[in-house]
């Protein structure tokens, strides 16, 4: 499975550990890295996180805590003030610093997190995209989706018929740039550049468990998150009196809790909304690691991980 490893020679190696939330993603990178350790090679774990990149979601994000990071060196988890958006170029610069870090150390940096957009632009760089003109992205997030789902088909039936007719999001990325910069996404995308991926030995594992086991997970950490600090989490968050356009505030959990706290949700309400926006992203998150990421990164679908047969390569070198 882990057949990335051979090719790379004297390249420094990188593991990664990808997947949907729930999928037991951190504890195997932990599981990893005391393996590596106990074959004296340090190891050390960096989030490939959306959510858990922000200080002000440790809960809601399911950021490991000290007990479950077992004293294995954990970077970039709660790095991020929440007023401040991580983008995908952000994160990478970060992770690309780190990642060199621990290599300089002679030890092996495990990226560990389900942000697909996170690990593409580490890897394969990112597409050199001009700012958008801010009257034409205005006006394309004021259409109504179907007109501006009518435009895309248009302009960029490519892009279009790779979307979902509901994302409202990436159909007007992808509109806003081909308006404003007359090519489309696809064709900026063919001139990415400045990821690693061509420089490391990569050993990846993608975790696809069965589907009713990982959203039965997704129930039980929500209503768990709940339990242990949430509501108070979002309190924080919303005193802060952040823009509600910024990640952290459109995290999931963060809106129904919201919710809650201004009256317009019972407990029990916000509990089956935290729940089914849990599962929903789950299954986007399933879907695009298994069609998007190269057929070569193995995918794991059981969650009783053989930590011997996904690394086999990196635990044996």
């Amino acid at each position: 499975m882990d057949s990335l490893a051979d090719s790379g020679g004297e390249k420094p190696p990188l593991a990664l550990i990808a997947g949907p939330t729930a999928s037991g993603k951190s504890d195997l990178a932990v599981r990893l890295a005391l393996a590596l350790i106990e074959r004296g090679r340090p190891a050390t774990v960096i989030n490939a996180d959306s959510a858990q990149v922000y200080a002000d979601l440790a809960i809601l994000s399911a950021r490991p805590t000290l007990a479950e990071m077992h004293g294995v060196p954990h970077r970039l988890f709660g790095e991020w003030d929440g007023a401040l958006a991580c983008s995908a170029a952000d994160w990478a610069q970060r992770a690309n610093q780190v990642i060199n870090e621990v290599h300089a150390s002679g030890g092996v940096p495990i990226l560990v997190g389900g942000t697909g957009l996170y690990l593409r632009t580490l890897l394969d760089g990112i597409a050199p995209v001009p700012a958008i003109d801010p009257a034409i992205r205005d006006e394309v997030r004021a259409l109504p989706l179907a007109e501006a789902r009518a435009q895309l088909e248009r302009l960029d039936p490519q892009r279009a018929a790779q979307l979902s007719p509901n994302d409202a999001a990436r159909t007007s990325r992808a509109l806003e740039v081909i308006c404003s910069t007359g090519r489309t996404l696809d064709q900026w995308q063919a001139e990415q550049s400045g990821g690693i991926g061509e420089q490391v030995a990569l050993h990846p594992a993608v975790l696809l468990p069965d589907r009713a086991w990982l959203y039965e997970r997704c129930d039980r950490r929500f209503l768990a998150m709940l339990e242990t600090g949430a509501v108070a989490e979002v309190e924080a968050l919303l005193t802060r009196e952040l823009d509600p356009d910024l990640p952290v505030m459109r995290a999931i959990g963060v809106p129904e809790i919201v919710a809650f706290l201004r009256g317009e949700a019972t407990r029990d309400e916000i509990e089956a909304r935290g729940q089914q926006a849990t599962r929903n992203y789950a299954k986007r998150q399933y879907t695009w690691f298994r069609r998007q990421p190269s057929p070569e990164w193995g995918r794991v679908e059981t969650y009783d991980v053989d930590l011997g047969e996904a690394f086999a390569t990196l635990l044996r070198d």
